[in-house]
């Protein structure tokens, strides 16, 4: 819509002004109020649009950082011409939604959403009968349920909202049974196409009244307590574009026909683990475009036909029980940017990609694919930045186009088979890369020197290859922000120091077949919970500063098949959870034991005295 400003009436600028005054907002975050002067006109200000005659018709104070005197801004309700009003994302601190707002009586929208505002709904917004739009939603407060419909309850609240088309409740502790708000809503509502009413304490069943609701085109219930198979009713909205049931503790069979509504462009059924079904044979004249039946009890087959949804730009079926292998139609699906498949049985062959351009997230993990991963064109995947094809049996080669992608970020491609020399990245200045896991696979070599340019990375997971060669301290001193490091059993060499600083952020440090002949410098570790250095050739004494890496945080320390000689004094064992000494020289007393250790093996050393509370724990 274009609205022709005239010039503002001196009236209309003074209410403004008056309502400006009344609010406690932050200047400094404030993107719209902050610039308004009176000495301009207002029908120029941010956030305000007023028609030829110079009346404000509408009011976007949208993330205005306003935290008070809402209820003192007697400006706002007199501006008898405003139609939409917008105070959504600003910070009213838990006070109740004004009732003379109802004053506005020729709004057609007005948006609430995540204000601040808590308390009981007034019974004065049922009052406004021009209505189109109401937005009350208060998902920032999930949990806490600071907006409520008691008295009035839903039914009193829209009797009289008959313009009302879109209804969005989100989060309001509404806490009514199928058999009153779907009546509510179907017999007072005649227009209504779009209803939003997740995390609303909503339960099931849902009432056949609501197809009285010809009109309805979008329904979102997500995060209710339904608890009810899903109804084949739903298939009857001829006009429906959206249906989101996620988390609603649906069960039993999903109707086939839901999957076939011609204009259904959203179908979200995820994290109903006892709702369970097949996917039908999808015909071509389908506008479905988001498909997600994330952790469900879903099986069988994925349909060639899937080939026919050539709209289909979503397809999560994570953690179901999918099988069979991936149909090569697949390769159709030009629209497609986000493919999640992980956790399922689906065997063969990868499916061709290259018709997908826009792709830019891929997990098919923890499936039973195999064969190689051709991946030869980087130029039709600009915008790919995921990639998790972890625990598969892929063979072959890391396709080198695959480390030259600019937009990637994550790349996990552990427990497979792939083997030769890991690719150099042709992108490494510039690369974005943050989680690099290529373990427990078949590789060999010397690590490229590029990955230790890669200065985004957070994760580098190598161990468990063939790889070889000498890693050297300074090298993985450039990787400035990584957290997580693992090398282990390779045939590399690293090459530590004692007194050098190390990786300052480091979280997780493996290192265990690593040739080390000392025990890192890791004095200055702050992050620090997880250490592995066994399998070593480190010896001396167990410096007594490494009871105190990670200022506590430290959980895990393995230190065993090494020729460690004992415990340098004075010590004090910290309180990990899993302490593993075994197989070393270690010598004389035993060592205390972490007090809330769930884990801990001293075995195979040479200890000459074992302390009498050994077994004992206090409660």
């Amino acid at each position: 819509m274009v609205l022709v400003s005239g010039q503002c009436q001196s009236s209309q600028q003074s209410l403004l002004l008056q309502m400006k005054n009344s609010l406690v907002f932050n200047s400094t975050s404030s993107v719209n109020l902050a610039q308004w002067d009176q000495n301009t006109d207002c029908c120029n200000w941010s956030g305000v649009d007023c028609d030829e005659a110079g009346h404000v018709i509408s009011l976007n104070l949208s993330n205005e950082s306003v935290s008070g005197g809402i209820e003192n801004a007697t400006g706002l309700f007199a501006l008898q011409n405003l139609s939409s009003l917008n105070l959504a994302y600003n910070r009213f601190n838990a006070i109740q939604i004004p009732s003379r707002l109802a004053n506005l009586t020729n709004l057609t929208y007005l948006n609430l959403s995540n204000a601040g505002f808590a308390g009981q709904i007034p019974s004065s917004i049922s009052g406004m009968t021009k209505l189109v739009t109401l937005d009350l939603s208060s998902l920032t407060f999930v949990g806490d349920s600071l907006l409520k419909l008691e008295n009035p309850n839903l039914r009193v609240l829209v009797q009289n909202l008959t313009e009302l088309r879109e209804l969005y409740l989100d989060g309001v502790n509404i806490s009514a049974s199928g058999k009153k708000w779907c009546p509510a809503l179907s017999f007072s509502l005649p227009n209504l196409s779009v209803l939003s009413l997740s995390f609303c304490f909503l339960s099931g069943p849902i009432d056949s009244s609501l197809t009285n609701l010809r009109s309805l085109s979008a329904i979102n219930l997500d995060s209710n307590n339904l608890s009810f198979p899903v109804p084949e009713f739903l298939a009857d909205f001829l006009n429906l574009t959206s249906l989101s049931l996620s988390n609603c503790g649906l069960y039993g069979a999903v109707p086939e026909k839901l999957f076939q509504i011609t204009t259904l462009e959203t179908l979200d059924l995820s994290y109903n683990e006892f709702l369970q079904g097949f996917l039908p044979d999808f015909p071509q004249n389908l506008s479905l475009q988001s498909l997600v039946l994330h952790d469900t009890n879903f099986s069988g087959t994925l349909p060639d036909s899937v080939g026919n949804l050539k709209n289909l730009s979503i397809i999560d079926l994570a953690f179901c029980n999918f099988n069979g292998s991936l149909p090569t139609s697949m390769a159709n699906l030009n629209q497609l940017f986000h493919l999640d498949l992980c956790h399922n049985k689906f065997s063969g062959p990868l499916p061709s990609f290259h018709m997908s351009k826009k792709l830019s997230y891929l997990d098919l993990s923890f499936n039973f694919l195999t064969g190689e991963f051709l991946f030869t064109d980087r130029g039709k995947f600009f915008n790919l930045f995921y990639v998790d094809l972890r625990h598969n049996s892929l063979d072959g080669r890391i396709p080198p186009s695959l480390f030259a992608l600019p937009s990637l970020q994550n790349l996990q491609l552990a427990n497979n088979r792939f083997e030769g020399q890991i690719p150099e990245f042709s992108v490494a200045s510039s690369s974005l890369l943050k989680t690099l896991d290529l373990s427990g696979n078949r590789l060999e070599g010397p690590i490229p020197v590029s990955i230790f340019e890669l200065k985004s990375l957070h994760v580098l997971l190598l161990s468990s290859n063939k790889l070889n060669g000498t890693v050297q301290q300074d090298m993985l001193q450039k990787l400035g922000n990584l957290t997580s490091l693992d090398l282990s059993y390779n045939s590399l060499a690293v090459n530590a120091s004692s007194s050098g600083s190390f990786l300052p952020q480091i979280s997780t440090l493996k290192l265990a077949s690593c040739k080390l002949n000392v025990i890192p410098n890791l004095r200055n570790q702050s992050n620090l919970y997880q250490l592995d250095l066994s399998d070593n050739k480190i010896s001396g004494e167990i410096p007594n500063w490494i009871w105190e890496v990670g200022n506590g945080k430290l959980i895990h320390l393995n230190l065993s098949y090494n020729f460690l000689v004992g415990l340098q004094e004075p010590y004090s064992v910290s309180d990990l959870s899993a302490l593993d000494l075994h197989s070393n020289l270690l010598q004389g007393k035993i060592p205390k034991l972490p007090p809330n250790a769930m884990y801990v093996d001293y075995s195979n050393n040479s200890f000459t005295s074992i302390p009498a509370d050994i077994g004992y724990r206090r409660v």
